[in-house]
């Protein structure tokens, strides 16, 4: 290491300040390095990663002192500020009678997971692993006395599986010197250039020497490092594992891969390398009483849509104290490693489609193939893919191979695809010669008849005055975050979302509105503009303030029906009819066939 310590004596005051005044959401780096990583490869190939959340807190299950707690397991010391030593003391209770890390790997295989990262060491400070820089460990601390790290990393290695740590380098409850446990230490006497000189790195340095070569280090919670500091940190790991992939929350932008929010997805397609992480349940750690698990549907679709917009998903489990993965997130990601064996060639390898969504699902795509998730099987059976600027060669579904029927009008693609032969995500590949034109921003949004339900989204829109699409945190339990992007900020008549609307089929549409308004922006006056048509409504209120501690509430307000004479393009435009507060946040706008 070089000779010059991190001088973080100097910003100890900032980072006090930041830890107090920032949210959580806030803390998350999303900024990569200008530069490439000469490995970043495999990353960007993988699509499909495996987060595990196992530490003390899986012991504890959620309750504390006889109390159930909601949302994140993994922060209960911090919510139940619970006492250092008393917190401590429940690892004399964790004995992994269940743990088989070759089981564990051989689930990660056949559920498709490209690779894995698993947690080191979190927020409560507990080692998961062998550290010979700390007492409070899985091996000194347990009655298992060993190291499940170990053969972890051997073991997905085996499976062909590129091995992974998640690492915590700020938050550390259990260290007088770290950050985030104020109940138990004194801020004003926190020495942090002492934490990270006597436990952070060292335990980084661990890691990626002990345990073979690394795929990543997850990096959490950067705190108040400047880009120097963090440079040299950076440059020291560098040296033990060059190859080694560091998450964008090591921070300042020196990640070599970028990471959304926990449960975000961006509205548009990302170039270069990023991840979308999700867990299956609504806790990261294990609760014993979280049984809100995501179908297999529910994962294939959202694995579908990230890769649709160039991205992994990395989906979390929470193994329990004695080592055991739940049994519904076993059982569930078997289903989709199954679907992956059938439909993977759609995900693997693939990049961002250059179709956006469309009503029957999403695309990806690789150089001649563009690969159509289809979601919804129209009433007609018929598949509009708009913008096929290309020499259509072949069309067929993944699983069988069997030539489908297609037609081509202009750039209009139309296949006729009798029946899903999986309702959750049957793809078909669309073979073609030529050069796929990126249409993203220059397709109108395709509206038919043919099924129940089309939705315009906020980045379907383009705004006016004051208009903006953002995204919105919020969440139901501590630590349960969720994103939703809306349209805000419309407060004048000038403040408009307007639309560019493809009409296949004519007839009557209903026009709902999907958007959360507080209470003293409730009873405004706002307009739909179509078809030189004017249609007035007034907002009601869906909940209190907004605050991202709690859920946003979203009301389906039917505005208007609409009737369409003939198939074409047809513009509509919301606004404010009077200046006022903000009319709303718009989450989508719903245009369902009358029937």
């Amino acid at each position: 290491m070089k000779n010059k310590t991190f001088n973080l004596v100097l910003i100890c005051f900032i980072w006090i300040v930041a830890a107090q005044a920032q949210d959580m959401e806030k803390r998350w780096d999303k900024n990569i390095s200008r530069s490439e990583h000469p490995h970043i490869q495999w990353f960007k190939h993988a699509k499909f990663g495996m987060f595990i959340h196992w530490g003390l807190y899986s012991e504890l299950g959620g309750v504390w002192k006889n109390r159930n707690y909601y949302g994140s397991g993994e922060w209960i010391m911090n919510v139940a500020k619970a006492n250092v030593d008393a917190y401590a003391a429940e690892a004399a209770r964790m004995d992994l009678s269940e743990y088989d890390p070759a089981e564990w790997a051989m689930l990660a295989k056949k559920a498709g997971i490209k690779y894995v990262v698993v947690t080191a060491k979190h927020h409560e400070g507990f080692a998961m692993y062998d550290s010979k820089v700390s007492d409070f460990t899985i091996v000194k601390s347990t009655k298992y006395g060993k190291d499940p790290m170990l053969p972890l990393s051997q073991k997905m290695r085996e499976q062909g599986i590129q091995f992974g740590f998640y690492y915590s380098q700020f938050l550390d409850w259990h260290e007088p010197n770290g950050g985030g446990n104020r109940w138990d230490f004194d801020e004003s006497k926190k020495n942090y250039q002492e934490y990270y000189t006597r436990k952070a790195i060292p335990q980084l340095k661990e890691l990626l020497s002990n345990y073979g070569p690394l795929g990543i280090i997850w990096f959490d919670m950067p705190g108040g490092l400047t880009y120097e500091e963090t440079r040299e940190l950076v440059d020291t790991l560098r040296l033990i594992q060059p190859n080694c992939l560091f998450s964008s929350r090591v921070g300042q932008g020196l990640g070599d891969y970028r990471d959304f929010g926990d449960s975000e997805v961006p509205a548009r397609p990302i170039r270069g390398a990023w991840e979308s992480i999700y867990t299956h349940n609504d806790s990261w750690g294990y609760i014993a009483h979280d049984m809100n698990f995501k179908s297999p549907k529910e994962i294939i679709r959202l694995l579908a849509e990230v890769a649709s917009k160039g991205g992994n998903l990395m989906l979390n489990v929470g193994p329990d104290g004695k080592g055991a993965i739940p049994a519904y997130s076993a059982r569930y990601l078997l289903e989709v490693g199954k679907w992956l064996d059938k439909f993977g060639e759609g995900i693997y390898e693939t990049t961002y489609g250059e179709i956006p969504a469309q009503p029957w699902g999403v695309t990806t795509s690789k150089p001649g193939k563009l690969y159509l998730h289809i979601f919804d099987l129209p009433v007609n059976h018929q598949i509009l893919v708009p913008g096929m600027n290309v020499d259509i060669q072949n069309v067929y579904p993944l699983d069988s191979g069997e030539k489908l029927t297609w037609s081509k009008n202009n750039e209009d693609l139309c296949v006729t695809l009798p029946y899903l032969s999986d309702s959750r995500n049957t793809v078909l590949v669309v073979e073609y010669a030529g050069t796929l034109t990126d249409k993203y921003d220059q397709l109108p949004v395709t509206l038919s008849a043919q099924y129940k339900l089309n939705k315009l989204l906020p980045h379907d829109a383009t705004t006016e005055g004051a208009t903006a699409i953002k995204s919105i945190t919020h969440s139901d339990y501590f630590g349960n975050w969720k994103h939703t992007t809306c349209l805000t900020e419309w407060k004048k008549p000038d403040d408009a979302a307007c639309f560019n609307l493809r009409f296949t089929d004519p007839g009557d549409y209903k026009i709902i509105l999907s958007y959360n308004c507080e209470v003293e922006n409730s009873r405004q006056e706002g307009v739909i503009e179509f078809n030189q048509q004017s249609y007035l409504f007034q907002t009601v209120r869906t909940g209190g303030n907004y605050t991202n501690k709690e859920p946003l509430m979203f009301y389906d307000h039917h505005i208007a029906n609409i009737t369409v004479t003939e198939p074409g393009i047809y513009p509509l435009k919301i606004h404010s009819y009077k200046e006022g507060n903000e009319l709303f946040k718009l989450k989508s706008v719903l245009i369902e066939p009358v029937e």
